[in-house]
């Protein structure tokens, strides 16, 4: 006796529905599997993007004796962190060393970041200064402190700021003489950039390879997360933090506040250190090792990490 033609249909749509359902597993099984890869790809893009930053810093060094500073800025010929011009930050410095000539030209030292004849200059995106792991507008408003709503200037974002060192960037705020802010109004931190800063190799005494540089900082536009490559505009609403990192946290650390560092790979965030390799540091590494990694002539013993 053959089958009705409605237990035809019946078996038909069974054997579709488990179809659809192996799929469906397969699909479930391959797609992490997917993402990871894509992640390795972007990871891969940020580490060999670091790498440029590294080797631009010491070309930089081989023309001037010296690595950038961590932002310029001088009122009347002396030091001040917040209010003297140009707040031109480091990676401004190293734009000629990645390909970014023309743009460092469009610069006018003699004037702020913000003002309107550098409107060009700070309005550029530079991709390799971003972490293709980071989701981001690609440019955001800065503030004036103090004056919500106020805007001083629409800046590029950026994943990678410098090492101030272990203090916190708001002691940059301090009136002269109150740490770390010197009795000449110079904020200067133990890493390796900081205000007006002059470092060079024969200053890191605990050893280039044991000496964090550089490091990733991920965007989070809930609570006001933006780094920017240009500098430090003045009276911009944490400026200094836009730009240099402290290491009161590790990275990733849940309790971090904006001026540590972080990223949105699993573990840890990338570093280029002194002698311009590039390491993950993990969010597990001890406090005290973390911290002897970010000063440039502490004396700390460091072995692994």
């Amino acid at each position: 006796m053959k089958p009705s033609g409605s237990r035809r249909q019946g078996f038909t749509l069974i054997g579709l529905l488990v179809v659809i359902a192996i799929i469906a597993i397969l699909i479930s099984l391959l797609l992490p599997a997917v993402q990871q890869a894509r992640e390795a790809a972007r990871r891969t893009q940020c580490r060999n993007n670091l790498k440029q930053i590294g080797l631009a810093l010491h070309n930089y060094h081989d023309v001037h004796n010296t690595f950038p500073s961590g932002w310029i800025a001088v009122d009347a010929g002396a030091h001040s962190p917040h209010e003297g011009l140009n707040g031109a930050g480091w990676a401004t410095m190293i734009l000629p060393f990645i390909d970014q000539g023309n743009l460092y030209e469009e610069f006018d030292s003699s004037l702020a970041i913000e003002d309107a004849a550098n409107a060009t200059f700070r309005g550029t995106l530079i991709p390799s200064f971003s972490c293709p792991s980071d989701p981001q507008p690609d440019f955001w408003e800065i503030e004036e402190e103090g004056s919500p709503g106020t805007v001083l200037a629409e800046l590029p974002i950026a994943n990678y700021v410098g090492v101030f060192g272990t203090p916190e960037l708001d002691g940059c705020e301090n009136a002269p003489g109150s740490f770390p802010v010197s009795n000449a109004g110079q904020c200067v931190g133990d890493g390796m950039l900081y205000h007006n800063s002059s470092i060079s190799i024969r200053d890191i005494r605990d050893g280039a390879s044991n000496t964090l540089f550089i490091g990733e900082r991920l965007t989070n536009p809930a609570d006001g997360w933006y780094s920017t490559w240009v500098g430090m505009v003045s009276e911009g609403e944490e400026a200094f933090q836009r730009i240099l990192g402290s290491a009161d946290h590790v990275p990733n650390d849940p309790a971090a506040h904006f001026d540590d560092f972080s990223s949105n790979h699993t573990g840890g965030a990338l570093f280029v250190l002194g002698d311009g390799s590039v390491h993950f540091v993990s969010e597990s590494i001890d406090h005290d090792v973390y911290q002897s990694l970010v000063t440039r002539s502490g004396g700390e013993i460091v072995t692994e990490f």
